[in-house]
C-alpha cells in the first residue's frame, strides 16, 4: 500500500509540473486526495502514517501520505489516502482461519493422543484390573499375559512371580494356622482336664488347691488367647468365605439369651430396637464373634444396674452401654492386647481387634464414641 501511495504521488507531481508549464494552478479536494497550494515549508521526504476518518457510527482506518513539494516556485500540499478496509477484513479472515486451523489441529492432536494412549496402555489397564479383582484364595489362577510392549512384559512377568509367591505364602500361613489350631488346643485341653482331676484330690491342702485354681485360670486365659490369635490369622488370610446373607438381628437375639444370666447378675436393663433387619454377607462364625465380642464387652464393662441399648437404624447397627470407665483413646481403641487399666475384668485385649478386623475385611465401618458415661459402637455398611 505504501508503494502504491508513492507511485501515485510521483504521477501527480508529473501532472502538476505539466499544468504549471501551461501556466495554470491546479486544485483538487476529495475524501481520498487533497492537492492544493499552501503557505508551508517544503518537506524533503513524504510522510506515511495511519489515519482515521468517520464512517457511519465508527471510524475507518486509512493509510495516508503527506508531502509538501515545490512546483515551479509554488508549494503544493499532496495528501493521498488509501482505505484499509480490505486489510482489516483480510486480517480478520486470516485470524479466523488460523484459529480454526489451530483448534482443528489441537482437537486432532488430543484425539490422536487419546487413541494412541488408550491402545498403548490397554495391557496396563488389563493388568491393573486383575490386581484389583484378585482374591487371596484364587491367586493361583491369576495370570498376566504377554503384550506387544517389552516393558509391560517385564511388569507382567514380575506380577506373575509375585502372585505365585503370595499364594504360596498364603498356603503356608493357612497350613500353619490350621496345624496350630489343632496341635496347640489338644495339649491345652489335656492339661486343663488334668488340673480338674487334681482339684478332686481330697489330700490337697488349701495352698495347693489355690495354686491349681490359679494355674487353671491362667491356662484357660492362654487357651482363649490362642483361639483369638488363630481367629485373627484366619480372618486376615480370608479363610472364612460366604456368599449368603445373614441377619445380625438373629445373632443378637441368640447372644442375648446366652448372656441372660450375666445380664441378670448385674441387674442390667436391655433396650432393643430391632424392627429393621440388618443383613450382611458374613460367615456365621464371624457373625457370632462380632456380636459376642461387642455384646460381651457391653455386659462385662457395664456398671451394676446399668443399661444396654441395641438398635438398627437404616444401614447402622449400634450397641451402647453405660459404664464408669473413661473414654477409650482412639489410638488404642482397636489395638491388640489393649486393656483398660481401670477395669477389674480379665481380658486378653483382642476382642475389639477381632471386631475391627472382621469389619475391615467385609466392607463394614465401625465407629466408637462416648458421651455422659455411655459408650457406643456403631457398625455401618459401606
Amino acid at each position: 500500500m505504501d508503494e502504491e501511495l508513492l507511485t501515485e504521488e510521483v504521477q501527480w507531481i508529473r501532472y502538476l509540473q505539466g499544468e504549471a508549464d501551461n501556466g495554470s494552478t491546479f486544485v483538487l479536494r476529495t475524501p481520498e486526495i487533497v492537492i492544493a497550494p499552501v503557505n508551508a515549508p517544503v518537506t524533503t521526504y513524504p510522510t506515511i502514517d495511519d489515519a482515521y476518518g468517520n464512517k457511519g457510527a465508527g471510524k475507518m482506518p486509512f493509510r495516508q501520505l503527506t508531502h509538501v513539494v515545490p512546483i515551479n516556485g509554488i508549494s503544493y500540499l499532496i495528501k493521498i489516502r488509501r482505505t484499509q478496509d480490505q486489510k482489516v477484513a483480510m486480517e480478520a479472515n486470516v485470524t479466523r482461519i488460523m484459529l480454526f486451523v489451530f483448534f482443528g489441529l489441537f482437537t486432532a492432536t488430543i484425539l490422536f493422543n487419546w487413541l494412541i494412549s488408550k491402545r498403548l496402555w490397554k495391557p496396563f489397564r488389563v493388568s491393573l484390573k486383575k490386581i484389583r479383582e484378585a482374591e487371596l484364595q484364587k491367586m493361583e489362577v491369576v495370570h498376566f499375559g504377554k503384550t506387544e510392549t517389552l516393558e509391560f512384559n517385564e511388569l507382567n512377568g514380575a506380577l506373575d512371580t509375585m502372585a505365585k509367591k503370595i499364594f504360596n505364602d498364603y498356603l503356608n500361613m493357612k497350613e500353619f494356622t490350621e496345624n496350630a489350631a489343632h496341635e496347640m488346643q489338644t495339649p491345652l485341653a489335656v492339661v486343663q482336664s488334668k488340673m480338674e482331676l487334681l482339684l478332686q484330690d481330697p489330700n490337697l491342702n488349701d495352698g495347693q488347691v489355690q495354686a491349681i485354681v490359679d494355674s487353671s485360670e491362667a491356662l484357660n486365659r492362654l487357651s482363649k488367647l490362642n483361639q483369638s490369635l488363630l481367629l485373627l490369622a484366619k480372618i486376615e488370610n480370608n479363610q472364612y468365605e460366604t456368599s449368603d446373607r445373614l441377619s445380625l438381628n438373629d445373632v443378637t437375639r441368640k447372644y442375648l439369651k446366652l448372656f441372660d444370666e450375666l445380664i441378670k447378675d448385674k441387674q442390667l436393663y436391655v433396650n432393643t430396637h430391632l424392627s429393621e433387619d440388618f443383613q450382611i454377607n458374613l460367615h456365621p462364625l464371624l457373625a457370632d464373634s462380632l456380636v459376642s465380642n461387642l455384646l460381651g464387652n457391653a455386659v462385662k464393662y457395664n456398671r451394676i444396674g446399668g443399661s444396654i441399648s441395641i438398635e438398627v437404624i437404616g444401614n447402622k447397627y449400634a450397641i451402647s452401654n453405660t459404664s464408669t470407665l473413661p473414654v477409650i483413646d482412639e489410638k488404642q481403641l482397636f489395638k491388640r492386647f489393649n486393656k483398660s487399666k481401670s477395669s477389674t475384668e480379665s481380658s486378653n485385649g483382642l476382642g475389639l481387634a477381632i471386631v475391627k478386623k472382621i469389619c475391615d475385611t467385609h466392607n463394614l465401618l465401625i465407629n466408637y464414641h462416648a458421651d455422659n458415661g455411655t459408650h457406643s459402637f456403631v457398625i455401618e455398611r459401606k
